[in-house]
């Protein structure tokens, strides 16, 4: 028998992420690395944890071997608990069911049997793609308050950006009143961050009547908010007014990382009361040469660095040869930049090796286009990749 747990986290990790390319050919999109040292799905992880919420579904579906590998036992995020702790959830084969995840609501769905478990009060959803510092325990307590059935937390963006969200409109004491998926006229600019808050059994109600109807799509955003919100169940919006970012695109990944730089940054990853926590292996002190030039960058360990490095996130164990320029670019580990190569606003996954001389993504000084090369790629020899690039091993 499981001890009852007011609060349980399910983390939705099963999208392709086919917008981010080369990046997630093998990857699962929240297993992506990010920030040097960590992986996009520490945040979220790390978020629950330091909420106070020890107990974490995370459902997998695409690519789930690096993921899986990556969140073992949970032990990194202090979620290797004899009861609770954070659990990888696949489909599986049931008594209901034997599908893939369909969508959002079918994944958690096919999981309630994970939720009755441990006789939870409340159901926090979560997606593992997003980068951001929350303190989920405000969240619920302010569902707590509201009596609601429903919470979901809204972030302001510009109107102009609007379409991009399921927006909200709600009265002064923040009940929801009107929600769209993706309007193309918005007339609010309160944007769903897809972070959800369901009381259990209502949360149980809509999924068993958003399943028997077959012509949903088992979306939350497409239909079971819109079918709770036309029933007039009690649902309310959570302001939040921190640093957030949907990752799921190359150029938000690329903002993101560079949003950890500066005196001033952003996102401060230097914070002692909100830590984020991360599975990394132990590597040796960087190195840094005596012709070296470093500016504005983070550096991980275990690098070698002899050439010049500006405007950078450096992962473990890149060699950056001397010659070698490195500007405004994410390395995401063991990967070398050679004598006289120069990269300039690329993202270069793990295990690249970019040839002596060659030039990436840095042809047109003035071009804002972010150029990618995919895992275990080599840039041969005084080659050329075009601003924008996305190069892979296929």
């Amino acid at each position: 028998m499981f001890k009852k747990k007011e609060c349980v986290a399910m983390l939705l990790a099963g999208g392709q992420g086919s917008r981010l390319y080369a990046l997630t050919r093998k990857t699962a999109k929240p297993a992506v690395p990010f920030g040097g040292k960590y992986r996009i799905i520490d945040f979220t992880l790390s978020n629950c944890v330091n909420s106070g919420i020890d107990t974490v579904g995370v459902l997998t579906q695409y690519q789930p071997l690096v993921l899986n590998e990556y969140i073992g036992n949970g032990q990194p995020w202090d979620l290797d608990r004899v009861y609770g702790g954070v659990k990888i959830l696949p489909p599986y084969q049931g008594q209901k069911s034997a599908d893939w995840y369909k969508g959002t609501a079918n994944a958690i769905y096919q999981n309630l049997g994970f939720l009755d478990r441990y006789d939870t009060d409340y159901v926090l959803i979560l997606s593992g793609d997003h980068i951001y510092k929350m303190d989920y325990s405000k969240m619920l307590e302010y569902h707590k308050s509201k009596g609601a059935d429903c919470t979901i937390a809204v972030i302001e963006v510009p109107l102009k950006e609007a379409s991009r969200f399921g927006i909200m409109s709600t009265y002064d004491d923040g009940s929801i009143y009107k929600f769209t998926e993706k309007p193309k006229e918005p007339d609010s600019t309160k944007a769903s961050m897809g972070i959800y808050i369901f009381s259990r059994q209502k949360l149980h109600e809509y999924l068993e009547a958003d399943e028997a109807d077959k012509s949903s799509s088992n979306d939350f955003g497409k239909n079971v908010i819109p079918a709770m919100l036309a029933a007039g169940e009690k649902m309310y919006a959570y302001p939040f007014e921190g640093y957030w970012k949907d990752v799921g695109t190359i150029s938000s990944l690329w903002e993101a990382n560079m949003d950890l730089l500066g005196s001033d940054p952003v996102l401060d990853l230097n914070d002692d009361e909100w830590r984020i926590y991360s599975r990394h292996t132990a590597e040796g002190p960087q190195f840094v040469g005596p012709n070296a030039k470093i500016e504005n960058s983070y550096i991980t360990e275990g690098c070698e660095i002899n050439g010049e490095v500006k405007n950078c996130i450096i992962g473990a164990g890149v060699k950056v040869m001397e010659g070698a320029c490195v500007s405004d670019s994410v390395l995401m580990g063991d990967s070398v930049i050679e004598k006289g190569a120069t990269v300039r606003r690329a993202i270069i996954d793990t295990g690249v090796t970019v040839g002596m001389g060659a030039t990436v993504g840095a042809v047109r000084k003035d071009s804002s286009k972010i150029t990618v090369i995919g895992e275990d790629v080599a840039i041969n020899n005084g080659s050329v990749v075009e601003d924008g690039a996305m190069v892979s091993d296929n």
